[in-house]
């Protein structure tokens, strides 16, 4: 067959329009750069995505505003990052959260003061549009860098606003690349920006949440009376999260005839039922302890079917002891009652710590009929009880009886000192997860003479009850 000339060339050549020429080339390269760049979009979306998820399940403020910056640093590939909380007027920075210097970068920044939104930092605050800057110092709004700070050439600064209003300003200096912050960039963390806005404000709505929980729980904790001659410190601590009311409470009473008893309880729950339901079994215990000369054993039944009998179904768990004057008038002798709670602590003064071992019985609101056991050990002058909630040693991923013994070992390293510094000492070291929340009672016995006398009650209040 006859070809004309246009469709004829050397042995080798391929004509343009055959599908392997140049133009064709061209067009396969621009499909893998598509192809390419598709990819990286994906990939950065999925990493927003990921970011955002991350950034909102966080609830503590200043976890979340660093989280901000890290997201963002990673998002972009920034080498330096910071976030700008604004103050109450908007006109300058009251807090700045920096991210990515290293050890000897902020040792240098030693005494430095952190910046106030000034120069190029305080035109965003000025103009909250999004900002992007290739050479930091070429700019006529540049007031250059303190001493000792790194050199910092790109900048991409984007505000973040909650409900409406700028919050502060997300600051990222120096792509890893070295190349200049670009749109896409921009894209990205404007888009974190308002996801940040978001997570911000439930934070704060959270912070609010949790400081009015823990205001109502304390109110409905009691002041400690004077428990003469023996000293007493306590600790109401609500959970790290959820910001919500427990059913964890303390107690502690002045009895007729120099009797001291120490109470320590936990609702089950984690709402308002569970406050309601410790207030109400706090006070009725309280009531009956009062009103009638009983051992701890048979009060804690004596409640347990009082609550069947007038309250909704209540499950609690108590430890109850009951501290009198030995019978030969010298020293003290404890009583206690455990409704499924962790056992009192007994700490000598010469740093022996021992738990009051007994079998405990099922917690309140199980079996009203049941019969308690009551279990009887000698306090010896000086000596120290310690009681607490759950939340103090319990871990999902330790073992109850290794945090237990860390309890005990805190106490007993503190044993002559203070009781608030042993009090505190042990909650400093609290082996518990924090997801809950925990009280602790803590009463020492007066040492030497005073341990043989004996105080009426009293109602003024002690010096040595606090809480925190």
């Amino acid at each position: 067959m006859a070809s004309s000339e246009a469709d004829e060339g050397p042995v080798g050549e391929r004509r343009p329009g055959d599908g392997s020429g140049p133009r064709a080339g061209l067009d396969v390269g621009r499909l893998a750069e598509r192809l390419v760049g598709a990819a990286d979009a994906e990939h950065r979306l999925r990493s927003l995505l990921g970011a955002v998820l991350d950034v909102s399940g966080k609830l503590d403020l200043p976890v979340v505003l660093r989280r901000i910056v890290v997201t963002a640093m990673e998002l972009a590939g920034a080498r330096y990052g910071a976030l700008g909380v604004l103050d109450p007027d908007g006109s300058s920075l009251s807090d700045f959260i920096p991210v990515g210097l290293d050890a000897q970068e902020t040792e240098r920044l030693a005494g430095v003061a952190l910046p106030h939104g000034r120069g190029l930092l305080g035109l965003l605050i000025s103009d909250p549009r999004p900002l992007r800057v290739d050479d930091i110092a070429a700019h006529p709004f540049a007031a250059g860098l303190p001493p000792g700070h790194p050199p910092m050439r790109s900048l991409l600064g984007v505000a973040i606003t909650v409900r409406g209003r700028v919050y502060g300003n997300l600051y990222l200096t120096d792509r890893r690349d070295g190349r200049p912050f670009d749109a896409e960039d921009e894209d990205v963390v404007v888009a974190l920006a308002s996801a940040a806005g978001v997570a911000i404000e439930n934070a704060r709505l959270y912070e609010r949440l949790r400081s009015g929980a823990e205001q109502f729980q304390r109110l409905l904790l009691p002041s400690l009376p004077d428990l003469a001659p023996f000293t007493s410190w306590s600790l109401y601590q609500p959970a790290t999260e959820p910001a919500l009311l427990g059913g964890d409470w303390y107690d502690a009473l002045a009895l007729p005839g120099g009797v001291r008893a120490m109470i320590v309880g936990d609702v089950v729950g984690h709402d308002v039922r569970a406050a309601a339901g410790m207030a109400q079994v706090r006070n009725m215990l309280r009531a009956l302890a009062y009103d009638a000369d009983l051992a701890p054993g048979e009060l804690l039944s004596r409640l347990d079917r009082t609550l069947a009998g007038v309250a909704e179904p209540t499950m609690a768990t108590v430890c109850l002891a009951r501290i009198a004057p030995a019978g030969n008038g010298q020293g003290w002798s404890l009583r206690w009652s455990s409704a499924g709670h962790p056992p009192p602590l007994m700490v000598t003064a010469d740093g022996r710590a021992r738990y009051l071992e007994g079998e405990p019985d099922l917690p309140l609101g199980v079996d009203p009929c049941l019969a308690r056991a009551e279990h009887r050990h000698d306090l010896p002058a000086g000596a120290t009880v310690l009681m607490f909630t759950d939340g103090l040693v319990e871990h999902p991923a330790r073992d109850l009886g290794e945090t237990l013994r860390a309890v005990a070992d805190v106490a007993a390293a503190h044993a002559d000192g203070p009781l608030e510094v042993l009090g505190r000492a042990v909650v400093r070291a609290r082996p518990s997860d924090g997801h809950d929340d925990m009280a602790v009672l803590a009463l020492r016995a007066p040492d030497g003479e005073a341990a043989g006398r004996p105080r009426a009650a009293a109602a003024s209040p002690g010096a040595g009850a606090g809480t925190a």
